[in-house]
């Protein structure tokens, strides 16, 4: 056997490696030790914990001014990180499309960015864009639309200039809008492969009506009726200057980016004549009744229950914000009643869930085992009128307007939070210190408030339920809950064959 010879030299080494080893593992033992000790010692229940007030909140500096042709522009300085970016509001929404072209929205706030600008196609557009990490987005929801951009300080010009291409001069080709159908066909085709999916589907149609621009759904027949000139003809109704609010925030100078967006967007030419739309009405279509979409599959049923609720601006929200933390989270009634103690769910909630300027919904629900459905819905339905007729406990309303205030201020973790929230303020006519409202509201409210608010605004007589399950596994069945049970069918209508030419 041979043995190698080690250096005398590289012995003290290794020895001096063992000993700091040791040493240091040592320390390590003995300061664990002691720390543990400390901290038996200052253990406490959570209960007897002292903590600090919530610190006040101030909102950072921002400038608004309005150009010439009525855009309205916040900017914000930000100086953090080398990087800006900025979001174009537009009054427009899917809300506002023909009934018989549900999709078109979508299509043009989609196409509008994929299909290039008058100066860029699409593909230089994209390459532009990589090159410096840059991006351009834009898309169309149900109430509002928008165009955003992000860049590094040093690109800024660069991927203004391309965002505001994007904003004034798309040119929707005709490729993209194909593109697009063909991707929504294949989002049609997969609509029902996931039960919840269904279940918020319907229950909004069951809601707000299947007709309502709320509610309504993109089908085969919607799509073939969309064509490139709807998608301009939308465009040119809605995107002019004096119909849009532009925020910026990032790393510039104030003065720099004000002649900036007055060169990019100063000349662009408002519409005189632009009209405020005429938002559609809204009543609840179903005022009761229970309601079923068979899936054979499942082993547990997905349940929502509700009914037409509420605005932001109601002098009652944030004391309905304080009935959402009575009901929800660990320590809420849901949780310690239907989860723990009942063992139905492990996911429970109940929420007075408002929207800005039309009326949300109360909304409760969760999953369980189809065994346990009717079970489910009725413990839901008991915890709703017990809300009523029982007044919460100091405890109670102490937990619940904590969790509430105490969540506020992750409102303002980032100023870009706080500029998105000036600008939606002033989308839908808010005064701007709205939330800060809401805030002294919210500490405001008292056992009182709460009780009196659930005795107004829910109502447990035109609760609307909705279950999707398997109904030879729901047993008990839910002819318990009401003697009728109405079956949904949701089955896809089928795409219409091509017109050959």
């Amino acid at each position: 056997m041979l043995f190698k010879i080690q250096n005398p030299k590289s012995k003290i080494q290794n020895l001096r490696r063992l000993i700091s080893a040791l040493v240091i593992a040592f320390a390590f033992v003995l300061f664990t030790f002691n720390f543990s000790q400390a901290a038996t010692a200052a253990a406490k229940h959570y209960t007897e914990l002292q903590l600090p007030p919530l610190p006040e909140i101030k909102l950072p500096k921002y400038e608004r001014f309005v150009l010439q042709n009525g855009m309205v522009v916040y900017l914000m300085e930000d100086h953090e990180l080398p990087l800006v970016g900025g979001t174009a509001l537009v009054r427009t929404g899917s809300r506002l499309e023909p009934a018989d072209k549900v999709g078109l929205a979508d299509f043009t706030g989609e196409v509008m960015r994929t299909g290039g600008t008058k100066k860029h196609s699409a593909d230089e557009l994209n390459e532009l864009l990589e090159q410096r990490a840059a991006s351009v987005e834009t898309g169309i929801g149900d109430t509002s639309g928008s165009a955003s951009f992000e860049a590094l300080t040093e690109d800024l010009e660069t991927v203004f200039g391309l965002f505001t291409e994007v904003l004034r001069e798309p040119v929707f080709a005709q490729e993209k809008l194909d593109l697009a159908k063909t991707q929504e066909k294949g989002s049609i085709a997969r609509r029902n492969d996931n039960p919840n999916s269904i279940a918020i589907r319907e229950f909004r149609k069951l809601i707000y009506g299947k007709d309502s621009p709320y509610a309504r759904t993109t089908e085969y027949a919607t799509l073939d009726k969309i064509s490139r000139e709807d998608l301009l003809k939308f465009y040119q109704q809605y995107f002019y200057p004096n119909n849009i609010i532009l925020g910026i925030i990032g790393d510039f100078d104030a003065k720099k980016m004000r002649s900036l967006i007055q060169a990019k967007l100063g000349d662009w030419k408002p519409n005189p004549n632009l009209a405020k739309p005429n938002l559609p009405q809204v009543s609840q279509a179903n005022t009761s009744g229970v309601f079923f979409v068979n899936q054979p599959q499942l082993t547990q049923s997905n349940i929502y229950i509700g009914h037409l609720g509420g605005k932001l601006d109601s002098v009652d929200y944030p004391a309905l914000d304080v009935v959402n933390g009575v009901l929800n989270g660990f320590g809420g009634r849901l949780f310690n009643e239907v989860r723990s103690r009942q063992g139905l769910a492990y996911s429970v909630y109940g929420q007075w869930s408002p929207r800005y300027d039309y009326p949300g919904v109360f909304i409760a629900g969760g999953q369980t085992r189809s065994q346990t459905t009717v079970q489910f819905v009725k413990s839901l339905q008991a915890e709703i009128k017990r809300l009523q007729t029982q007044r919460v406990t100091p405890q109670e309303l102490a937990f619940a307007k904590e969790s509430t205030l105490n969540s506020f201020v992750f409102n303002f973790e980032d100023p870009n939070q706080t500029i998105s929230r000036l600008m939606r303020y002033e989308y839908y006519s808010y005064p701007n210190d709205f939330l800060f409202r809401y805030q002294k509201a919210v500490a405001a409210t008292t056992t009182a408030d709460v009780q009196r608010v659930a005795r107004k605004y829910l109502k447990p007589e035109n609760l609307v339920t909705l279950v999707v399950g398997n109904q030879t596994a729901i047993q008990p069945p839910l002819t318990q809950l009401a003697t009728q049970v109405t079956p949904i069918d949701v089955t896809i209508p089928p795409a219409q064959p091509q017109a050959k030419n």
